[in-house]
């Protein structure tokens, strides 16, 4: 019994959504400019993100102390659940040909990267792992300020960057997505429940 329910957890997803083929298509080729080829080819490597998390640690640190520590814990944790719920649990769940290993689907589509992974296309871990981080970083400091919200349109750019590039189809970023925002709200209510309010 546990080997059938283990094998019907196995989906392998083939069927191709026409809402994702016709947007992927027009994302990659008609929405498309050599500046956002260059932009969205970067903005998807932790080089390129990384130090803009690494100023938000010590703003946070410097401003609120201990507690300030305790939340980029908190931060890290929410970046680290969520890529072991889109990459070891749902990817292993369901798999999903990405659009650049697809045969059907490759030659319309333009390549600017380096490799293309081999992994499910399902769900982004990059849309899970950014939108986890933009909603923990947002309802832990939105009564700071309300520039945070802009933490989402720093997500909603890499995200959409994994359909530019040819990586992910557009369900898969809204799932990942989705899914990141549900850990990150989880973790968010974890954190003030245990540490409290951020006060300076």
């Amino acid at each position: 019994m546990a080997l059938i329910s283990c094998l019907l957890l196995r989906i392998t997803w083939t069927w191709k959504n026409p809402f994702d083929l016709w947007l992927i298509k027009h994302i990659n080729n008609t929405w498309s400019s050599d500046g956002l080829d260059w932009l969205f080819s970067h903005a998807r490597e932790t080089l390129f993100w990384m130090p803009l998390y690494l100023f938000i640690f010590l703003y946070v640190i410097l401003r609120y102390g201990k507690k300030g520590a305790v939340w980029v814990i908190g931060f890290l944790l929410t970046a680290a659940l969520s890529d072991i719920i889109s990459s070891s649990i749902i990817k292993q769940l369901i798999f999903r040909l990405r659009p650049c290993q697809d045969p059907d689907v490759a030659p319309t589509l333009r390549f600017f990267i380096n490799y293309c992974p081999q992994s499910s296309s399902f769900t982004s871990s990059h849309a899970t792992s950014h939108f986890a981080q933009a909603m923990f970083l947002y309802l832990t400091l939105r009564h700071t300020g309300n520039g945070w919200a802009l933490a989402f349109l720093w997500a909603l750019l890499i995200a959409y960057g994994q359909i530019y590039v040819g990586v992910h189809y557009p369900v898969d970023v809204i799932a990942g997505s989705l899914v990141g925002c549900i850990i990150g709200w989880t973790l968010s209510k974890a954190f003030h429940k245990n540490a409290g309010m951020l006060a300076s």
